[in-house]
């Protein structure tokens, strides 16, 4: 993976449902956590839907009438990350790396003048544990990633990668020169808000048709087909 100043294309990669199927391990996570939290069980519906852990977080604690305020949202997270790293056997067994993900990663790692890592709405340590259960963990450069506990709102986490290639890389990407690649409108929503490339995988719960009319630049069916996939990253300069 090239990581030097010369870098000159980011890409930045959503994990669930682009990259991995964690199947139901996190809501089993999410229900113990709440559970611990609270003393009740978590019975309003809720979806990730590609929503940041601080937003998740905050509306499954409000659905439940519980505000998230005076260091309820702060235990419910830290509760979340444990119950998950004690379920790491159950994820290993029950997910899956999606098709052709890690050949993508391998090829897109191996292309002078890229660098990679991801944009997700996991915590840090969570995204560190997926990726790495599922052995993908050594192809991206997390330094220059983002993160769940970084903003609350999906579209505010490009800037933070950005500033993290400044401080690790020696400069400071911007949406001009970064691909965005994930499986929700939020994904293609946040590669709007930045200008940067956007590369949609219909391998989530959203059809290819709403990410088309979503505005993604290339849509994908899924990463099965590696050269497809590195056309798509590296496509046309913005």
């Amino acid at each position: 993976m090239t990581t030097d100043g010369a870098d000159s294309r980011l890409v930045l990669w959503d994990i669930d449902h682009t990259l991995i199927d964690g199947g139901t391990v996190a809501r089993r996570a999410y229900a113990a956590a709440f559970r611990q939290v609270s003393g009740r069980s978590l019975d309003s519906p809720w979806q990730f839907d590609g929503r940041t852990e601080l937003a998740m977080a905050s509306d499954v604690l409000r659905a439940h009438g519980l505000p998230p305020e005076g260091g309820m949202l702060e235990a419910f997270l830290d509760l979340i990350v444990a119950e998950l790293q004690d379920r790491e056997a159950e994820l290993a067994a029950e997910g899956r790396v999606l098709a052709g993900a890690a050949e993508a990663l391998v090829a897109l790692g191996a292309t002078p003048g890229v660098c990679q890592s991801v944009l997700t709405g996991n915590l840090y340590t969570l995204a560190m544990l997926k990726m790495r259960v599922f052995g993908l963990a050594e192809h991206v450069d997390f330094r220059i990633g983002a993160y769940g506990e970084d903003a609350y709102e999906r579209v505010d986490l490009p800037a933070r990668a950005f500033a993290r290639t400044e401080e690790h890389l020696g400069r400071r990407h911007v949406g001009a020169d970064t691909v965005i690649v994930g499986d929700t409108l939020r994904d293609v929503a946040t590669a709007q808000a930045v200008g940067a490339w956007s590369v949609a995988v219909a391998t989530g719960t959203t059809s290819a048709a709403a990410l088309t009319a979503a505005g993604a630049d290339v849509v994908l069916a899924d990463l099965a087909d590696t050269d497809a996939v590195l056309g798509a990253l590296l496509g046309p300069p913005r």
